[in-house]
């Protein structure tokens, strides 16, 4: 069990550390302020659990069998991504004005920012076909089937909490120079166009 929950948590490491539209907007959400950023974070991981649970009821194995269901998904899913991309190219657009260390509207409210975490996640067809495939791996042989999968749903909610709380404190720390308004700006600038681009890869994909 401790060598299963060992592997299951550095599986949960590696999926963390890899880029993706859910990093970009915690990231630029921390550049607002620590509890934007840490309220788009628990908006994710509300997501990352809720398509746990939905694996664990199978009902994740009638979305990647469907063609159509994932095609509304996939295309939904880049709609979102490009809508938060040309939102954040707008607000880079809008600063240009703005004096050294003032950025007006960069702090969302924090329903604002768990809502934007949430419907991220949930907008995105990969995410709960991969939890179909992942969290099956790390089921006990022998135990309940659903509880064990909801439990290592909310572990793996848990966990990433932690991780992405560590990306918020960080550009908590560096906003002394990342509220330089040239700076801000620029990653801004470089956040919404990766936003844009992993939403047009997602409406293209077949």
């Amino acid at each position: 069990m401790l060598s299963t929950l060992v592997a299951f948590l550095g599986a949960c490491t590696l999926i963390a550390a890899s880029p993706g539209p859910s990093t970009v907007l915690i990231i630029k959400r921390s550049l607002g302020s620590r509890r934007s950023g840490f309220m788009t974070v628990l908006g994710n991981e509300t997501g990352v659990f809720l398509w746990g649970a939905v694996a664990a009821l199978g009902l994740t194995a009638l979305l990647a069998a469907s063609e159509m269901a994932y095609g509304i998904m996939r295309v939904v899913g880049a709609v979102v991504l490009v809508g938060f991309g040309v939102q954040t190219l707008w607000q880079a657009r809008r600063s240009q004005g703005a004096a050294d260390g003032g950025w007006e509207g960069a702090e969302k409210s924090a329903w604002a920012s768990y809502r934007g975490g949430l419907l991220l996640n949930l907008a995105n067809p990969k995410a709960a076909v991969f939890a179909m495939s992942f969290l099956p791996q790390f089921v006990p042989e022998g135990a309940p089937h659903l509880p064990a999968m909801l439990g290592l749903a909310a572990l793996w909610a848990v966990y990433e909490v932690g991780y992405y709380g560590v990306y918020v404190w960080f550009v908590g720390r560096m906003k002394a120079v990342l509220s330089r308004t040239g700076v801000r700006r620029r990653l801004e600038q470089v956040s919404g166009g990766v936003l844009l681009l992993l939403g047009a890869r997602l409406a293209l994909e077949g």
